[in-house]
């Protein structure tokens, strides 16, 4: 007569639990890593034609890395008229400089710099956005953010992909670039290792569907049937809103396969961990030292299942 089994002790089966759900982060890790490497092995489409474009960007200091991001889009290989409009909230904004010494280097292109401090809404980035597309000429806009550099083919991949039948909006993956050392690092490092691999992830699966800053392109007039910048100008995900707005017309928001670069510029251990917790940094949200412990102790009251902050201008 067999005996009877012995029972697994609780740590035996906590032991089993934890290997399970090592084992499943893990496949889903190297799940992550092909499709990204798949996604990157496609090549990006060429359009059909090179319509005009407005490129609007947002500035708002002289971050590291800021006269290189910004030149890289005037070294585009696309035959199509291009206006570049840079914006600012006031006219001795050191971003200014930049913009002002970026178009002395390019006398032929269509470099325009705005200067209005007018505020639409609460996000501070959609506001200016606002003011700089009422100079902009073309049907093509293309938002994005000022912290973004790219390659020579940026343009021609999605002019190419926003001409594809059914296409509302383009976005763009991108990959950190450290320029402040090493807490920049760890921020580039999250951005290679955390976000790229789990939004390809979430895109392969059905699971996402982003719209990101480094990158919205969209027509003036799908810009008009959500709204227009003023319908997300309260905001803080504005890019997510954009995305949101675009597929409830019943239109995609494509993400072609090429990568931008977001340069990382956290120069402290609080910078990093803003940044972090407050993606969108755009819209002038500043925390003060006791943040963390405050929001952590308001999470641990009984009944409490997530927490806000109310702020000040």
């Amino acid at each position: 007569m067999n005996a009877a089994a012995t029972p697994a002790s609780p740590i035996v089966m906590l032991g089993w639990i934890v290997g399970a759900l090592a084992a499943c982060g893990g496949a889903g890790g190297v799940l992550a890593g092909a499709l990204t490497a798949r996604f990157l092995a496609r090549a990006a489409a060429r359009p059909s034609a090179f319509p005009a474009v407005s490129l609007l960007k947002p500035l708002r200091g002289d971050s590291e890395g800021l006269a290189e991001a910004l030149e890289s889009f005037c070294a585009q290989d696309y035959p199509g008229p291009i206006q570049l409009l840079f914006g600012v909230a006031r006219a001795d904004d050191p971003a200014a400089a930049v913009v002002r010494a970026l178009r002395a280097r390019h006398p032929a292109l269509d470099i325009g710099l705005i200067a209005d401090g007018r505020l639409h809404g609460a996000n501070r980035k959609v506001s200016n956005l606002i003011n700089i597309a009422r100079a902009a000429k073309h049907e093509i806009l293309i938002l994005s953010d000022a912290d973004i550099r790219v390659t020579r083919g940026y343009l021609s991949a999605v002019v190419a992909a926003l001409e594809a039948p059914g296409v509302g909006a383009v976005s763009c993956l991108y990959v950190g670039e450290a320029r402040a050392g090493a807490w920049s690092r760890l921020s580039a490092m999250g951005t290679d290792y955390e976000f790229l691999p789990n939004a390809v992830l979430g895109i392969a699966l059905g699971l996402a569907q982003p719209c990101f800053g480094s990158t919205i392109a969209l027509t003036r007039e799908t810009l008009g049937r959500i709204g227009g910048l003023e319908a997300v100008a309260n905001h803080l995900a504005d890019d997510y809103e954009i995305g949101r707005a675009v597929r409830r017309l019943g239109l995609a928001v494509a993400i072609p396969p090429m990568l931008v670069v977001h340069t990382c510029h956290e120069g402290s251990a609080r910078e990093l961990i803003e940044h972090e917790i407050l993606i969108q940094s755009d819209a002038d949200i500043r925390v003060t030292r006791g943040y963390l412990i405050a929001v952590v102790a308001a999470l641990e009251a009984p009944g409490v299942g997530a927490v806000s902050c109310l702020y000040v201008g």
